[in-house]
């Protein structure tokens, strides 16, 4: 899409806003930054926008937002918010940072979206297709912004593009060569007006614009999908941890299974992966489908599987005293999450768990917490209701910081077990972002005596 002399208003002045920024210079158009947060939190970005000469604006949106030819939004902006509504009013066209850095990515692109296991996904997919030779960058949520990335990337060469539901808003012509959904249920309900079919429909739209010669890759063993499934034109592969496909990757007795064209090959074992829990063999799965499709040999993909260690704060040892396992899930911020980290361990376990509540239903842990649970230290601006919902369950106390959590840990804590953050909640009412309070966790972790 040629820009060239464009006028680009960029809502959002983060990470994603100061890739658009920096991509619609250098194309030749002309951007505006706009971020409504004060000068103190932006000075990183300012330094930026001042250094390349990009007009930003702080403090709020001003009139000179809707003197464009169009608008980039970041995900981190809700589709509802005043800004938005009023360029809709004006008519004014919106895209998504994903959709603007699209039109100019010369390389493939392999967009992963879901509810869960995306981070842990496009790591091994761009991990896995290194390995075998196959340049590949991961962006997105994870790594540099796709707009960042964009201008990195050749031909033969792909991007491996963790994609959230508020970056697939406002997409209108994203197009991938591989789109992948590994899992739907509900999460960032309070963006979407709480209304789980709206959600859905963001998530689809990793698929609207593909045809027959793109792959759309999605998990078989997910009702929600299954259900909303309308894009008939593109080439379809399932994945799926309980049946066997005609046509994806499936796992059956300790094996994982590729099926295509009318021919099944054993590909690897679940051995032969390093990260456990059936949640990663699921994501493993989708991986190995998109590997097998670019021809990737079958010894290339274990070799692959066997040395990728997985991801920071996602189910991540930390340390072991005196025979107490300590294990960073901070990058757990919904209910689904948690129910699969609690799935991963046949020790007892002593639970982290709060932050900024989404509409949480704990109804779907009660089960497992009963069974896998020996203590609960609530945290965050949801402690009270984590305590009323689970205190008759299990012993649950209120914390007010996670020093204290983990300081009570390493005291309550016997030799077997496993202190384990796994919050099921954003994180922004006491941290930065999850990364920020993995961070704290492992910090207070390590100092430790």
């Amino acid at each position: 899409m040629d820009i060239r002399g464009k006028k680009i208003s960029i809502i959002g002045a983060v990470r994603s806003g100061i890739g658009a920024a920096k991509l619609a210079k250098k194309f030749g158009a002309v951007p505006l930054v706009s971020d409504s947060s004060p000068k103190d939190k932006l000075g990183k970005s300012i330094s930026v926008f001042e250094s390349e000469k990009i007009a930003y604006e702080y403090g709020a949106h001003s009139e000179k937002v809707y003197d464009c030819d169009f608008i980039v939004t970041s995900p981190g902006v809700p589709s509802d918010s005043p800004v938005l509504l009023k360029a809709i009013e004006k008519k004014i066209k919106i895209f998504s940072e994903v959709e603007f850095a699209s039109w100019f990515c010369k390389g493939g692109i392999i967009s992963i979206t879901g509810t869960n296991g995306k981070t842990t996904t496009t790591s091994l997919m761009a991990y896995t297709l290194n390995m075998a030779g196959i340049k590949t960058y991961a962006a997105g949520n994870i790594g540099d912004a796709f707009s960042e990335t964009t201008p990195l990337v050749n031909e033969n060469e792909y991007v491996a593009l963790e994609t959230s539901s508020f970056q697939l808003d406002f997409t209108e012509r994203f197009k991938p060569r591989f789109a992948l959904i590994l899992n739907i249920t509900p999460d960032h309900l309070d963006r979407y007006h709480n209304n789980f079919d709206e959600y859905i429909e963001s998530k689809l739209k990793v698929a609207a614009n593909q045809n027959e010669e793109d792959y759309f890759i999605y998990n078989a063993d997910d009702q929600y999908i299954k259900a909303n499934l309308k894009n008939k034109k593109v080439q379809r592969l399932a994945f799926s941890l309980k049946d066997e496909l005609p046509a994806g990757a499936f796992y059956k007795e300790g094996k994982m299974f590729f099926a295509w064209s009318g021919t099944v090959e054993e590909v690897a074992s679940v051995t032969d992966l390093y990260i456990k829990g059936e949640h990663n063999l699921a994501n493993a799965l989708a991986v190995l489908s998109v590997a097998k499709l670019l021809h990737i040999p079958n010894q290339k993909i274990r070799d692959a599987f066997s040395s990728f260690k997985g991801v920071e704060h996602r189910l991540e040892f930390i340390r072991e005293l005196d025979g107490v396992e300590f294990v960073n899930d901070s990058k757990a911020t919904n209910v689904d999450s948690v129910w699969y980290a609690l799935r991963s361990f046949d020790k007892p376990l002593y639970l982290i768990l709060g932050g900024k509540d989404k509409g949480n239903d704990y109804d779907r842990l009660k089960d497992l917490v009963k069974k896998n649970v020996k203590k609960i230290y609530a945290i965050g601006s949801s402690a009270q209701k984590v305590y009323d919902y689970f205190h008759t369950i299990v012993p649950t106390e209120i914390k007010d910081s996670m020093e204290s959590c983990v300081t009570a840990g390493r005291k309550e804590a016997e030799k077997g077990t496993i202190v384990l953050l796994s919050p099921a909640c954003a994180s922004f009412d006491m941290f930065d972002n999850y990364e920020h309070r993995g961070k704290v966790f492992k910090e207070a972790v390590n100092k430790l005596a």
